[in-house]
């Protein structure tokens, strides 16, 4: 499921100021800020939040936004769903220790539901108008120092839906984009508008419920299904791109595991398939980028973004199989493996994955925790948590851990294991579109001469 966000956009000294105010007002006022993607915050660098030709442009600009009746062409700011109430009639009423209006809202007419845009400025961090969504015309404006400060006030709302910025500098694109967390990033646009395939969409954190594979894109629907192994083909021998694969491959191939218990040799072939699987789709989808329509003037891209920790619950009716496939998908992804392991766990097959791991030792940690010690690191876990949890079947998981994880709205990736990596990988990853006006006013600039390819 998608929620709402405190999205914002951050525009640095280096960006085209005139295109920012006119992005930022169709960001913020357009559907009267009631679009669950709209800019609610607007993060200034301090050249730009100090400079009063630059606040009156921007006021100037909302001011003269028509606002009336949704019939009436000209209306720009037509009337909201109900009247203020709540956040949104404190967002309209009330200013908060640092905050002046640039922009008064104001009751148009005798219509409750028509309301003028609101500019605050000042906005202090962690204040109910930085962490607060309001859904409606009422516009935040914060002041930063640098680009990381601004990333941290982005990222401590807890929301994740859409985040944007304005600047002309590709160093500060990449810092951004490693920094932010959010579903949807924008770049040199509005924040608004989302088109099915080309900008899939959802968030991360407190903007999103599920495993976080995004509306409108080709990963939607395997969150709905339930998916089962046909016949397993014969295991391939060939050598494997992933180093880590690749040494657990070896260690199968060569009678590494020639310990194992008589009824888990089976799963051999299974696991085999499964590395190769996981090796081939990792390079093929999970590790690059996507650009379905190849625009001319931009950029819209699908990638993804791994977990820096996946935990790999290890339940007593976990196969052998099960265990090491999850290692192996979290490895592909470079994420660390933190093996929980309950009590009950047998003995001889710990030593066995001690074993599978030695080269690994830096990458892989072995812990025992009780269900009500995992659950109590569960409730711990922040929104923006880098961490995800993998068990191996839904029915393993502990009813006091499920209820742990439905009170944070953290999600518990809990499908059954596959050996088929299109299926299996996605439970390790978050998916992000990243759409970039690279044009500006029509103008390609350095990428002018570069050649583009029909997609394949």
């Amino acid at each position: 499921a998608e929620t709402g966000g405190k999205n914002a956009t951050i525009v640095t000294a280096l960006s085209d100021r005139e295109l920012a105010v006119k992005h930022v007002l169709h960001s913020a006022f357009s559907h009267s800020g009631q679009k669950c993607s709209a800019t609610s915050l607007l993060l200034l660098e301090a050249e730009i939040y100090d400079d009063e030709e630059f606040k009156r442009m921007l006021c100037d600009a909302v001011k003269s936004l028509p606002v009336g009746s949704a019939w009436e062409l000209q209306t720009r700011v037509g009337p909201l769903i109900r009247p203020p109430a709540g956040d949104l009639e404190t967002a309209f009423t009330r200013l908060e220790p640092g905050e002046s209006w640039a922009v008064q809202p104001a009751q148009v007419g005798d219509n409750p539901n028509l309301w003028s845009p609101g500019v605050k400025y000042g906005v202090q961090p962690d204040s109910c108008t930085h962490c607060t969504e309001f859904f409606g015309p009422v516009l935040g404006v914060m002041r930063f120092e640098t680009l990381a400060e601004a990333i941290d006030l982005v990222n401590r709302t807890g929301y994740g839906l859409t985040s944007g910025l304005h600047s002309l500098d590709e160093r500060e694109h990449a810092q951004w984009k490693a920094g932010v967390q959010a579903g949807n990033f924008y770049l040199n646009r509005s924040t608004v508008g989302a088109v099915v395939l080309r900008q899939p969409f959802g968030g991360v954190g407190r903007s999103g419920v599920g495993p976080g594979m995004k509306a409108g894109g080709p990963n939607y629907l395997p969150q709905f299904m339930r998916f089962e192994e046909m016949a397993t083909s014969a295991a391939t021998n060939e050598a494997l791109a992933n180093p880590d694969l690749e040494s657990l491959r070896t260690l199968l191939v060569n009678g590494g595991m020639s310990n194992i218990p008589g009824e888990l040799a089976p799963q051999r072939p299974r696991l085999l398939n499964a590395l190769a699987s996981y090796d081939r789709w990792w390079r093929e989808e999970f590790a690059r980028e996507h650009d379905h329509f190849r625009l001319l003037g931009q950029d819209n891209l699908r990638r993804y973004r791994p977990f820096a920790t996946v935990r790999v619950r290890v339940a007593a009716e976990d196969a052998l199989f099960d265990i090491v496939a999850r290692i192996a998908a979290a490895r592909v992804t470079g994420a660390q493996v933190i093996l929980s392991i309950s009590p009950l766990t047998k003995s001889d097959l710990l030593n066995l994955l001690r074993r599978c791991s030695e080269k690994w030792a830096k990458q892989i940690e072995f812990t025992e925790a009780s269900d009500e010690q995992l659950a109590s690191h569960v409730r711990g876990l922040p929104p923006h948590s880098d961490e995800r949890i993998r068990y191996a079947a839904p029915e393993r998981v502990p009813a006091i851990v499920r209820a742990a994880a439905d009170e944070t709205g953290l999600y518990l990736a809990d499908e059954p294991v596959l050996a088929v990596g299109r299926i299996e990988l996605l439970w390790y990853l978050r998916e992000q579109s990243l759409s970039h006006d690279y044009h500006r006013y029509g103008n390609l600039g350095a990428r002018a001469g570069e050649k583009r390819h029909e997609p394949s």
